[in-house]
């Protein structure tokens, strides 16, 4: 099964549900699906392990959504969704499965994409955040990294999602 991670309006597919940071020399995961909510089992939900950092530099690390690290900051999960708060309640990040009828109603462009990859798992991902010195910020519209924006696109890929200090490489 392949992964559609859903930023503002774009869509990128690739084989794995692994976003990483990378520069010339390293590379470092800093989002993974751990578990999927799968329409046959009931008790299945949505889990991740994640390694971001907020705009100060305060480190936040999730194993199978729950906090492994001290910090100021709150976690919520839901059967579909995990949702990390700063100290002042705003967003971080959430990282939220979507159900097919949900993603095939974004825009028909991104959609075909879809279609042509089938199956998928629709992961929407908002926020603001940093990762390994890459900023990362996913609203309605846009997905910016670093001074990179995208919008209303739909790539797939065959190697995992890339933050880059360029932008996005699939």
């Amino acid at each position: 099964m392949k992964y559609a991670f859903i930023f503002g309006t774009s869509a990128f597919i690739v084989p794995h549900g692994v976003i990483t940071v990378a520069d010339e020399d390293n590379a470092k995961d800093i989002l993974s699906v751990r578990s999927v909510i799968k329409d046959t089992d009931p008790d299945s939900f949505f889990s991740i392990d994640l390694d971001i950092s907020d705009a100060h530099g305060n480190y936040i690390r999730l194993t199978g959504s729950k906090p492994e690290s001290e910090g100021s900051y709150k976690v919520t999960q839901e059967r579909n969704s995990v949702k990390v708060l700063n100290a002042d309640g705003s967003l971080l990040i959430q990282v939220h499965q979507l159900d097919e009828d949900v993603a095939m109603n974004l825009e028909h462009n991104i959609t075909a994409e879809f279609e042509v990859n089938m199956p998928l798992t629709f992961i929407r991902i908002n926020g603001d955040f940093m990762a390994e010195g890459i900023h990362v910020v996913s609203e309605n519209e846009k997905l910016w990294v670093n001074e990179d924006s995208w919008a209303t696109s739909a790539l797939a890929g065959k190697s995992n999602l890339r933050f880059t200090a360029d932008g996005v490489v699939l």
